[in-house]
């Protein structure tokens, strides 16, 4: 393109993935245009895990409060819900980090700040507002927003996503969540600790279908002693406007055909936000549903574009995004050959209690045809849980019959998403659980559990 402005490098978002690639270029004496259209941070600072996670931290206390009186701890009336001093917690927490990667990127050596929105000229060139720029490297880490799903009826119904709901400095009375995954449990569970009936729509048969149905139905039982209603199975929904509020119509199995609410928070996935960046122009192919296609490397099918992050469909957790700069930085200036294809897969749900998973579950096993044992301990049988009267789950670990390999585990319990993490070493390894058992752990946690629980391993059929 005649006139633009030549870099070494530009990357496209500032998330997980694109501000620490930003100063790594930079300090390798690149010039680099980061350029950004909206907030700093991207969906992880600034309405995903940290203001959620800073709310969840919220509803914990209140729960927390309700509780006291069966740790000995007396507390004078009832417990009152600012939701405003919640929201503001809220907001002063994600915005720190926000200003912070601003603050950041803004003070790189050899870096241009350009806000605006990026799209493809040409494979090599974006046009940003009025500017036009080019670089032999680009590196899209664009992320995702809410799916809103074609449901009849919902264009005459005021709904909010995960990113409309940072917004709320209310307690809703009634609040309809429909979708039963991750960010609809989380959610759904904080809101009913500040005080909100809520009810939790899953079209599927059950929550969470990725994950065990032990864990699916742990996780409900969970929800429901809290009181959350829960309906599954809930196929073909519609929606209409009913007096001040809403119905959501359900065709269930069981229950009344339609649930009331005065809000309604739709979580029933997420888009990449690759709909509007003229990818075409840049020869750059995408899946059928938006996320751009990439090889081991995250190259895309235009050599010179990376596609880092939510957008390239290979992860969409904050941990891989980072992971995905590594690979790319690491390939690039220090002559590596890492690939997104050797990561274990290890995730988190945030409900209390919360899930801690790493490789594979019974599915994946079965599909991979392997052959398995599985160890599994309840958390009424776990010291720590006992004595922090948190006692609700179990640890799962899987493990190969033939090798003696971890396979995968789902740790759902007190400090699971903690206690995971002493498991992805011997998964990366492929270490033999028996070597596994002869390190000691400290006494009283939830990790000095995990030898034990392999003592009792059975065939899983």
């Amino acid at each position: 393109m005649p006139n633009a402005k030549q870099f070494d490098a530009i990357v496209v978002g500032t998330g997980q993935a694109g501000p620490a690639l930003a100063a790594r270029l930079a300090g390798a004496g690149m010039t680099v245009a980061v350029v950004e259209r909206d907030k700093f941070g991207g969906t992880c600072v600034n309405n995903g895990c940290t203001p959620t996670k800073t709310l969840v931290a919220s509803a914990y206390c209140a729960q927390l409060a309700r509780r006291a009186a069966e740790y000995g701890v007396a507390l004078d009336g009832a417990v009152r819900i600012d939701m405003q001093q919640v929201k503001a917690r809220k907001d002063a927490v994600a915005g720190r980090s926000s200003q912070g990667v601003e603050k950041w990127m803004r003070g790189l050596k050899n870096a241009t700040v350009l806000q605006g929105h990026a799209r493809f000229t040409g494979p090599r060139t974006l046009r940003v507002g009025d500017e036009a720029i080019s670089a032999d490297r680009i590196f899209l880490n664009v992320g995702g927003r809410p799916l809103v799903p074609k449901m009849p009826g919902l264009d005459a119904v005021p709904y909010l996503t995960n990113e409309s709901m940072m917004d709320v400095d209310f307690l809703p009375e009634q609040l309809v969540i429909v979708g039963g995954s991750y960010i609809g449990l989380e959610f759904g569970q904080m809101y009913r600790r500040f005080g909100s009936r809520v009810t939790i729509v899953e079209m599927a048969p059950r929550l969470i279908g990725r994950e065990d149905e032990d864990v699916s139905d742990a996780v409900r039982e969970a929800l429901e002693a809290e009181g959350i209603e829960i309906r599954t199975g809930a196929e073909c929904l519609s929606a209409a406007r009913e007096g001040a509020g809403f119905s959501i119509g359900l065709e269930c199995a069981e229950g009344a055909p339609r649930v009331s609410g005065t809000q309604l928070l739709l979580a029933v996935g997420r888009v990449p936000n690759t709909d509007d960046l003229g990818l075409e122009a840049a020869g750059i192919e995408t899946d059928p549903r938006g996320y751009i296609e990439v090889d081991a490397a995250l190259r895309s099918s235009n050599e010179h574009v990376w596609a880092l992050g939510d957008c390239n469909g290979k992860g969409a957790f904050t941990h891989t995004s980072y992971n995905d700069y590594e690979i790319v930085a690491d390939n690039l200036l220090a002559g590596a050959a890492r690939k997104w294809t050797d990561r274990v897969p290890i995730y988190g749900l945030f409900v209390d209690p919360p899930l801690g998973r790493v490789g594979m579950n019974a599915a994946e096993i079965a599909r991979a045809g392997l052959k398995a044992l599985v160890g599994k301990r309840p958390m009424t049988r776990v010291s720590r849980a006992v004595e922090k009267g948190e006692t609700r789950g179990f640890i799962k670990i899987y493990v190969e019959a033939s090798t003696r390999r971890i396979l995968g585990a789902s740790l759902l319990g007190s400090g699971a998403d903690e206690a995971v993490h002493s498991l992805v070493e011997a998964v990366y390894a492929r270490t033999p659980y028996t070597e596994l058992q002869k390190h000691v752990r400290i006494h009283p946690t939830v990790s000095e559990l995990i030898p034990t629980t392999l003592e009792s391993l059975e065939v899983l059929s």
